[in-house]
């Protein structure tokens, strides 16, 4: 379901947008890159954390690491990555393919600034061999998330 879900919400949202679906796996972002022939930082990974109450997705460049410090002190707490079965109970999305397009509940998304370093990114598509090239702007405006600086 959950490419299909992709799918259908570039239907709805931006039929212009095409998902790409590779014979090789680019559910990592070495492997993405490689896929889609892109640099690894230019791979928009996405983040499902629990800050507290509070459970949310972040997209970021493919290599930048998590800044525990300044998501603390965004949040007011520590970052905790859900488990892989909980991922996809939330997202409908498998690890290695999540994504913040058509996903099953709503779920607050953030992309981190690192994304602006590139005019196109390339996310996930809801499946392990799946993506999509998107302007990182245009991807905050289609999933209505918020800007942030929490990666390093």
């Amino acid at each position: 379901m959950s490419l299909i879900s992709v799918k259908d919400f570039f239907a709805a949202h931006a039929p212009d947008i095409h998902v790409i679906e590779t014979e090789q796996s680019s559910a990592t972002v070495p492997l993405a890159a490689e896929a889609h022939g892109v640099e690894p930082d230019q791979i928009a990974k996405t983040l499902c954390l629990r800050a507290g109450d509070l459970t949310m997705l972040v997209v970021a460049a493919g290599m930048r690491r998590l800044d525990n410090k300044k998501f603390k002190e965004r949040f007011g707490n520590k970052p905790r990555m859900l488990g892989a079965e909980e991922v996809e109970a939330l997202t409908s999305h498998p690890v290695g393919g999540v994504c913040p397009f058509g996903v099953a509940t709503p779920l607050p998304i953030f992309c981190d600034v690192s994304l602006k370093d590139y005019d196109v990114v390339v996310p996930a598509a809801g499946a392990t061999n799946s993506a999509v090239r998107i302007a990182p702007q245009r991807m905050v405006e289609l999933t209505e998330a918020q800007w942030i600086d929490v990666f390093q």
